[in-house]
């Protein structure tokens, strides 16, 4: 689990993306009941998790990368479309959103883990992710063993 200054510097780089995803959006005249409209349309890719927890981290980190915003945005400057660059830019928005609060892509076993250790509400919780690492004896990120 990420705590610390790198949390803080992750929120706060989610704070700054939406902020900025959000005047750029206001500057290309689009109706903000759009951005509103579309603002949680990502999230559709939980919908994932009617087939199976997997499946739905996939498809949850499918739509929650910056890959896909910006392929889009790309598109819409070089064709000179306004609706795909707004479109983009509700993605970004809607990413910087997610991790403003912590949210981020989750590992694809299923268990609603995120690189940032949040978890499914239903309480299912990351610490199988310490423990199999503590098992191996796996080193942290950084070199440092995990405490037995």
């Amino acid at each position: 689990m990420v705590t610390g200054l790198p949390l803080v510097l992750l929120r706060s780089e989610g704070v700054a993306l939406l902020a900025l995803a959000a005047i750029l959006y206001g500057r290309y005249g689009r109706s903000w009941w759009l951005f509103v409209a579309l603002l949680p349309a990502p999230d559709l890719g939980l919908l994932g998790n009617l087939w199976s927890r997997r499946a739905g981290a996939v498809a949850h980190d499918l739509t929650h990368t910056y890959l896909p915003p910006v392929a889009l945005g790309a598109v819409g400057v070089l064709t000179s479309s306004g609706l795909a660059v707004a479109l983009a830019l509700v993605w970004f928005a809607h990413l910087g959103m997610d991790r403003a609060l912590g949210l981020g892509l989750q590992y694809p076993d299923g268990s609603g883990c995120t690189r940032l250790g949040l978890q499914y509400p239903d309480g299912s919780g990351c610490t199988h992710l310490r423990a199999s690492r503590r098992a191996s004896n796996h080193p942290r990120p950084g070199g440092a063993r995990w405490n037995a």
